[in-house]
């Protein structure tokens, strides 16, 4: 499952460079621009199968599952009590290599289903 979340959150990341893959780029782009309306709630999702998941032995899927929630979710991080302004910070500075993590959340998520 974390393999999913990790293909689709990754391509949501990586919308602006899908447009430049030949071929299916500009479909990529399509479906990427369609899951970005449910960012939030895919965010979610990751971080609940991250939570299901963490101690598995899929290690660097849960780690990368979690990186990509957090920025996904990085609009409603205000509102977690205590925690919701450090991971807010956090989630901004992760959000300045949104595309290069998009690559590697697709890479990481393929790799995961071979």
């Amino acid at each position: 499952m974390l393999e999913y979340i990790n293909i689709i959150g990754g391509l949501i990341l990586c919308v602006g460079i899908l447009g430049a893959i030949p071929a299916m780029g500009k479909h990529l782009e399509k479906l990427a621009k369609w899951l970005g309306s449910f960012q939030i709630i895919i965010g979610i999702i990751a971080w609940i199968l991250v939570a299901l998941y963490f101690g598995d032995s899929a290690f660097i899927q849960v780690v990368m599952a979690f990186i990509v929630g957090l920025i996904l979710i990085a609009g409603i991080l205000p509102a977690i009590p205590a925690m919701g302004k450090h991971l807010e910070k956090l989630a901004k500075g992760l959000g300045s290599f949104q595309t290069i993590i998009g690559i590697i959340a697709i890479i990481i998520g393929i790799w995961g289903l071979l």
